[in-house]
């Protein structure tokens, strides 16, 4: 009786992990247009830093890009409650930022610039931990595939040129946020247009 018990309850145990997972996935899909707004932000501060060379085209695009995430969040949860797994993956990507946010305004306010190409490979390796981490707490192949990527940049920019850096980032973006992005877009749709036609 007591091995039938023990068998039942870790049985209970494996199927709420799945659960837990499952939902993990559902979440990190509904922000396919987190994704897609961060890397059209890449692409914004990019090109107004090469047309303009100002050295605010990133601080300014990016604090813009988080308000404007912020708002995004607020509207699409609409009073939902949030969940544990959706807090563990988010809370990656707030750690994530907010190294970003206090390492690059240090390394320019330091006087210490950095080459390109470092800073580049630096910005892609922090991508790829945030991304890795979420993709093995869900346990999703695709997503690790996109830290996979990051980290391909990294490697490039530190042994390519500068061009090569920038093509490379550029590149990863494309796949990693916009990308990713859209297909968390398709899945969202796919289970909103089910749960439509299963009510």
């Amino acid at each position: 009786m007591t091995a039938n018990t023990e068998e039942l309850e870790l049985k209970d145990r494996l199927n709420l992990i799945e659960v837990m997972i499952a939902e993990g996935r559902r979440t990190t899909e509904s922000w396919g247009s987190i994704f897609v707004v961060w890397g059209i932000a890449f692409y914004v501060a990019f090109a107004w830093f090469a047309l303009g060379h100002s050295p605010w085209a990133w601080p300014i695009t990016m604090v813009a890009t988080y308000a404007l995430t912020r708002v995004i969040n607020a509207r699409r949860r609409g009073g939902q409650p949030r969940t544990t797994m959706g807090r563990s993956i988010g809370s990656i990507w707030k750690a994530m930022a907010i190294s970003m946010f206090i390492l690059f305004p240090a390394i320019g306010l330091s006087g210490k610039m950095v080459d390109p190409s470092i800073l580049t490979a630096i910005v892609a390796t922090m991508l790829g931990i945030s991304t890795a981490a979420s993709s093995i707490i869900l346990k999703w192949k695709l997503q690790f595939g996109c830290a996979l990527i990051w980290w391909a940049v990294a490697v490039v920019s530190c042994f390519g040129t500068v061009r090569q850096s920038m093509i490379a980032f550029l590149v990863g973006n494309l796949f990693c946020h916009i990308a990713f992005g859209v297909y968390g877009f398709i899945c969202e749709a796919r289970r909103t247009s089910q749960g439509a036609s299963h009510a």
